[in-house]
């Protein structure tokens, strides 16, 4: 090949390599890093995906219980955290995450997730005042908790747990069916922030609840469970419009 075809086709190549290497009007740009499933460690992220659908945007609350509520975060410390996201409750809506309890995440997304939920927590008991622990440590009594239903509960529930000017039924048969004794444990005692329900410390003028009264109130209302809840059904053979 003659030196100028030689110098000819270096040139062209070397236009080429330099429109390759320009930004082109309409040429895509480089692709986002995308990671694995298992490799994403930010906790907004996990918890965006995880939890807030059912816990609310930053914790504060939704279908279930407000994880950036400061009651809560001095009821429920670090290792109940941490079992509950990783293992999730028996018999309620609160699923497994850990991929050991059939989930889908890593035991270092689990304490991304467990520190960043712990970092809402203030430096202190809510009022100094310690909760009670987290779950019971003997089964409650069925008849004190009656007694003491009446003393820090009927005045928003009603006497007999009905309901009254102040809460609605908590006795009613499908609601108790969808609800687990530790969620009505964590229910009397942190109450539910943003729907007037107090915690333990203000539902009686004057002195919390003791553990063994929040221990049997959730037995009495546990009592109140019925075996079949929704029933009886109306009568299949009910007169509409003078029809059977």
């Amino acid at each position: 090949m003659s030196g100028p075809a030689l110098w000819s086709r270096a040139a062209a190549v070397a236009a080429a390599l330099a429109l390759a290497s320009c930004d082109l009007p309409g040429r895509p740009g480089p692709e986002p890093e995308v990671l694995r499933p298992e490799q994403v460690l930010d906790f907004a992220t996990l918890y965006s995906q995880n939890c807030a659908g059912c816990h609310g945007a930053a914790g504060k609350g939704g279908a279930a219980v407000s994880l950036a509520d400061p009651v809560y975060l001095a009821y429920a410390d670090d290792a109940t955290v941490r079992r509950v996201t990783a293992n999730g409750v028996a018999h309620t809506l609160m699923p497994a995450f850990a991929q050991s309890a059939g989930g889908m995440l890593t035991d270092k997304q689990i304490d991304v997730l467990v520190r960043g939920i712990r970092g809402w927590a203030g430096a202190a008991a809510p009022g100094g005042i310690k909760p009670p622990a987290y779950t019971a440590a003997a089964p409650g009594d069925a008849a004190r908790g009656a007694a003491a239903y009446q003393t820090f509960c009927a005045r928003c529930h009603g006497p007999d747990g009905k309901g009254g000017s102040g809460g609605h039924s908590i006795v009613d048969g499908s609601f108790l069916a969808l609800i687990s004794d530790q969620g009505l444990r964590t229910a009397v005692v942190t109450g539910v922030p943003g729907r007037d329900a107090p915690d333990w410390r203000s539902d009686a003028p004057g002195r919390p609840m003791t553990e063994q009264e929040v221990t049997d109130v959730v037995a009495w209302l546990a009592s109140q469970r019925t075996q079949f809840p929704g029933q009886p059904y109306p009568s299949l053979n009910t007169t509409h419009g003078g029809k059977q």
